[in-house]
This record gives C-alpha cells, structure tokens and sequence, in this order.
C-alpha cells in the first residue's frame, strides 16, 4: 500500500482531486500522506520480549541438556528476531498494537501536519487537512475555524467514512481519491466558491514522512 500511494502518480491523482473539489467550493483542501504516525517500538519491544520468552522455556524444559552459556546469548538473539519481524511484518505489528493506540496516533500526527504543512495560513481560515496514514489504515480529516463539519450534516460525515472505507479496502489509490471526490458537494454547499476565490495551498500532497 505505501508504495502506490506514494508514486508519482498518486501523487497526481491526489492533486487532480483536490483541484476539482477547490472548483466549486472557498475551502482549502491540502492531502498528507505518511508511511505511519508513529515508530510502535515498543511493539516491537513486546513481540521481542515475547518471542525470547517463549524460547527461554524451550531451553529450559527440552529433555536435551543445554550449557547454561547458550542460555544468554540465545535469548538475546530471540529478542533481537522478535524486534526484527515486528519491523518486517506490518501486518504482525498492526495486529499487536491496539486500536486505540493507532487512533490516537493517527489523530496527533495529523494536528502536527496541519500546523506543519500551514493548513491554517488561508485568509478565509477555510483550511481542511485530510491525512492519510498508511499503516494504520486510517484517515484523519482537521477542518479549520471557518469550516464547521456540523453545518454540512450526515452527507459530510458520509463521505468521510467512504474516505477511510477505501483506505482500508483496497491496496489501490485510485478508491481513495474518487471516495475523496464526495467532500466536495457538502463542502460547495456549506462554503461555495467566491469569485475573488485564489488557490492559497498546493494542490500536490504534503510531504511525506
């Protein structure tokens, strides 16, 4: 997934998306894409912790006698195999890490992103950051002081569930940015685009971390 999302031609897509939503409406839509909000070491820690646990008992209850210097430097490298697969194994660590944990992850690298990429920098206040964070599959959307999501009502609130539905979904990024599309009826309604309208913020991704 990561490496779609990240090619040029995402890239692309994602600028074509939001050039075609700013069309019709004064909101300013900037898209981050990052490999991850957070390192998870320390699930790494615990699979490693976890694996050397598992083969310390193997050492001491197999019927074969083991000198009791293999013992260190076995369970150490069992660590060390541990830590390695949770970094080589997405899948495995996104299992072993708790979904509230991602969440909150998710939720702070996107505030940090929107202060970052200077999503609040339009003169209207009507920035919206939507940050994409590939290996927890989730989707964070940040809406400035003159974007109230409360006036846009159940369509806004569906079109983003369809934004990280086909995150999840699908590996692709071409989902994603068609599901991204459907922002821009709640949006031209609530914030239609003014005449004296200027684009403010780059249509290409934010960078990438």
């Amino acid at each position: 997934m990561a490496t779609s999302f990240l090619e040029e031609a995402a890239r692309t897509q994602a600028a074509e998306a939001v050039a075609a939503i700013e069309s019709q409406t004064a909101a300013e839509v900037v898209v981050a894409v990052r490999r991850a909000s957070s390192d998870y070491a320390h699930t790494d820690a615990r699979l490693g912790a976890a694996v050397a646990f598992v083969v310390l008992g193997v050492l001491l209850f197999i019927p074969q006698e083991v000198h009791l210097y293999a013992f260190p430097p076995v369970v150490l490298l069992s660590y060390a195999a541990g830590v390695m697969g949770g970094r080589l194994l997405p899948s495995l660590r996104r299992a072993l890490t708790p979904r509230k944990l991602q969440e909150d992850s998710v939720r702070t690298a996107a505030k940090a992103a929107f202060t970052e990429l200077g999503v609040s920098h339009t003169s209207r206040r009507t920035g919206i950051l939507v940050f994409v964070s590939l290996f927890e599959r989730r989707v964070e959307v940040v809406t400035d002081y003159g974007v109230d999501p409360s006036l846009m009502g159940a369509e806004w609130q569906e079109a983003l569930t369809q934004l990280s539905a086909a995150l999840a979904a699908s590996p692709a990024p071409e989902p994603f940015f068609q599901a991204l599309r459907r922002i821009q009826a709640p949006l031209s309604r609530v914030l239609p685009r003014l005449e004296d309208d200027v684009n403010e913020l780059p249509d290409m991704p934010g960078a990438v971390a």
